[in-house]
């Protein structure tokens, strides 16, 4: 067996006879046989065949033919090393009698095309949308940002996978701390395989068992911008598109892109809408619930007399009733989600209609907690993080045993729980509850108001100050 025939067999055994790696022995110049190896299913088959066609016709030329193509000349072969840029979907040149190692980028590369994501739609304002192709991310945030201090950093996440992830941040804004967290938690991550996004979340956030996010999540390259010039941390990933946004507050997820496109006055009237609906979210069906039970005296009598005939005939406890109500909320929202979109919305109208007429003419729940629970649920989806969302959602149930306990007592028992896990809780090390905890006089307004932009400068909500006052904006969308 020649040294042609035992290097194409050890990569076949390396690459476990995959039928999509192809092999083949070539003729190259001066009688001398090379090893063209590639992934089918990765690399433009056309193109390829059109390149080699070139590098065919100058093999008898002394003018070095890669000059004029996009090869490239590695070190000497290496197994490892022709394994990794098969995989990133490269196809290799191996001359075996010379140990030399050609490679030619011609990726078959599939992605969508920049759409406005589902979940983050505007009224106003930009409409595309991160894609699953790094490529076209980091074009769609180039086109915004002409400056050569965005940086662009790419690091490898699973040792059997090794995908490709990279972070984002602008060199003249970010503050030395920040990065320095972000490349330390980067290099700490120790996983097999990665393939969610989810993954790289749990490994950079400081409290994975916090029921509150700690980076925002985005697939919009407005957004993605907005918190770079803040000087922000912003990771991206060649599965995904979503984009990981670090450091980040509490009123962070409260802010919205439509915020920045409209008029001033709109902008901060409905950022207070958000923040009062994350009260409603929460706390609406608990204080239902210890009204009902312990404190009927806070009803004028008129109202009390009528929501004594609306439960009198109710055979259980308000804790009862709320949590059969939440619970078919949640499987009509969960199976809308999982059909198809045109079947999803007509389950969500028609179940919920049908379903919380037919609960309420059977007795098992009063009219007054199908509004309470209704009102909640429209007031949990008014936030325009998904990932806060679930978050609240799920923080009503713990409040509303609390009420069915202890009444209001319970339900002050459970803020005072609530603020100290948010006064606790970091992002990179940086105050989560920030500009509340700690108190920031001058940056506190901007939770509430969405200020003009007078000269070009935006606000912060953040916890600090970007690292060059020249650059420095205020709160992002």
């Amino acid at each position: 067996m020649n040294k042609v025939e035992l290097m194409m067999k050890s990569l076949q055994k390396a690459f476990n006879q995959s039928s999509d790696f192809t092999v083949r022995q070539v003729d190259w110049r001066e009688g001398t046989s090379a090893i063209l190896c590639f992934y089918s299913s990765l690399v433009d088959a056309k193109e390829a065949q059109k390149l080699l066609d070139t590098i065919y016709a100058r093999l008898d030329t002394n003018k070095p033919f890669w000059s004029e193509t996009i090869m490239t000349t590695l070190k000497a072969f290496s197994l490892p090393q022709a394994i990794e840029h098969i995989c990133n979907g490269e196809t290799l040149i191996i001359i075996p009698d010379t140990g030399e190692m050609l490679s030619l980028t011609i990726v078959n590369r599939v992605h969508r095309n920049p759409d406005e994501p589902n979940n983050e739609h505007v009224l106003r304002g930009s409409h595309e949308g991160l894609v699953e192709s790094v490529e076209t991310n980091l074009a769609l945030l180039r086109k915004r940002i002409h400056n050569p201090s965005l940086v662009v950093k790419s690091f490898s996440i699973g040792k059997e996978t090794n995908t490709k992830a990279y972070y984002l941040y602008i060199d003249r804004v970010i503050k030395a701390e920040t990065l320095a967290e972000i490349e330390k938690r980067i290099d700490a991550i120790n996983i097999d395989y990665f393939y969610s996004v989810g993954q790289l979340s749990d490994e950079l956030e400081d409290s994975v068992w916090s029921p509150f996010p700690q980076l925002l999540n985005t697939e919009r390259p407005d957004r993605v911008v907005a918190n770079l010039v803040e000087g922000k941390v912003v990771l991206i990933t060649n599965i995904s598109p979503t984009a990981l946004i670090a450091p980040v507050t509490f009123f962070s997820f409260y802010q919205s892109p439509d915020d920045y496109n409209g008029r001033v006055l709109v902008g901060s009237f409905y950022r207070i809408v958000r923040l009062m609906s994350f009260i409603a979210a929460v706390f609406l069906p608990a204080f239902y619930i210890a009204i009902i039970s312990f404190h009927f005296e806070v009803l004028p009598l008129e109202l009390s007399n009528q929501v004594k005939n609306d439960v009198n005939e109710i055979p259980y406890r308000p804790l009862i009733e709320a949590l059969i109500l939440e619970i078919i909320m949640e499987l009509i929202r969960e199976s809308s989600i999982r059909l198809p979109q045109s079947v999803g919305q007509t389950i969500g109208i028609v179940g919920g209609l049908v379903i919380g007429d037919a609960i309420v003419s059977a007795g098992l729940v009063s009219n007054l907690m199908v509004i309470v629970v209704a009102l909640t649920a429209i007031s949990s989806y008014v936030v325009p993080s998904v990932e806060l969302n679930t978050s609240i959602r799920m923080l009503r149930f713990p409040f509303m045993v609390l009420a069915s306990l202890f009444g209001f007592f319970g339900i002050v028992i459970g803020v005072v729980v609530l603020l100290i896990h948010l006064i606790n809780l970091s992002s990179l090390k940086q105050p989560y509850f920030s500009p509340i905890v700690p108190f920031q006089p001058k940056e506190i307004y901007k939770v509430f108001v969405r200020g003009p932009f007078f000269k070009p400068t935006v606000q912060v909500t953040s916890f600090s100050s970007p690292k060059d006052d020249s650059v420095k904006n205020g709160d992002t969308p």
